[in-house]
């Protein structure tokens, strides 16, 4: 399927070390001429990390997509009333985040984001990027792959050896997974 000319939510969650990655992808879904509204966490939004600062961050996603970002519940929830998107994106998905997802808890600009998109019936993909997807995390990453409307971009272990239990998408992955879940179909293997 076509990307462009789709409408996409594009939220960031706290990620901060995949911040590079998401908006290299940003810039070939925008190349490709799809629409990017960006939605950010209070988190990533806010902070200043090793990373980057985030008005940095903000300042780059603005200009790289043309559109303000959504960074408040307030300004998330009238997604789903508008029909704002075709599709909604998180990458990077923390493992905070996908646990909010999992248990309904629409307690931030991304959560409210997900909840109000979904009640369209339109499909949400997840690019997970935490430090306990192997553990803690693990639950609700099972819990959402069994739920209608999401989908997952393909992931493997981050770093086996330092980090056994952290696991990212493969961000090369987001435009097929975007595809694949615009016509309802998991992209294959979701394990890389």
């Amino acid at each position: 399927m076509e990307l462009a000319g789709k409408q996409i939510g594009y939220a960031l969650t706290g990620s901060f070390c995949t911040f590079r990655a998401t908006i290299q992808e940003m810039k070939k879904l925008v190349k490709l001429g799809a629409n990017l509204v960006p939605i950010m966490s209070f988190n990533s939004y806010q902070l200043d990390t090793k990373f980057g600062k985030a008005k940095d961050f903000i300042q780059e996603i603005e200009t790289l997509t043309g559109n303000k970002i959504i960074h408040t519940i307030q300004d998330a929830e009238p997604i789903g009333p508008k029909k704002m998107f075709d599709i909604l994106l998180v990458a990077p998905c923390s493992g905070n985040t996908m646990a909010r997802l999992s248990y309904d808890i629409i307690d931030t600009p991304v959560a409210m984001a997900v909840k109000s998109h979904l009640r369209n019936d339109r499909p949400v993909v997840i690019g997970i990027s935490t430090n306990n997807g192997l553990s803690g995390a693990a639950e609700n990453i099972g819990r959402l792959l069994n739920r209608k409307n999401y989908y997952f971009v393909p992931f493997k272990q981050d770093n086996p050896i330092t980090k056994p239990r952290s696991i990212v998408c493969d961000f090369t992955y987001i435009q097929k997974t975007l595809e694949y879940a615009l016509e309802g179909e998991q992209i294959e293997p979701i394990l890389l």
